[in-house]
């Protein structure tokens, strides 16, 4: 099993969790993180740092979130690991309560 961070961070971003993780598993995009699934240890230390409950360990994810599993697969390859937490964007308060985000997805 691995953790898989799902639409609520999209067009938030919000990189708490990344200072985190003990194998700087998480990878960023242009307004997404995803998680590694082969770098992922499961310690769960990420889940309670994400101001929008976004992460959520594999077994637990809701139904309308499993499409992010292969999403966090196929995105962690191609984007840059990140390590440190970095600023918000400006505007990421107005994204977090914001639904159904998936087609702002920034690939």
């Amino acid at each position: 099993m691995t953790h898989v961070v799902t639409e609520a961070c999209i067009k938030c971003r919000y990189t708490d969790c990344v200072d985190v993780c003990p194998v700087d598993c998480f990878h960023e995009g242009p307004n997404f993180l995803v998680i590694d699934p082969d770098e992922c240890i499961d310690c769960a230390v990420c889940i309670p740092e994400c101001p929008v409950n976004a992460i959520y360990a594999e077994e637990d994810l809701p139904a309308d979130q499993k499409k992010f599993i292969a999403i966090n697969a196929e995105l962690s390859p191609a984007w840059p690991t990140i390590t440190r937490m970095k600023p918000h964007f400006p505007d990421t308060d107005q994204w977090k309560d914001v639904k159904e985000k998936l087609h702002l997805l920034e690939k």
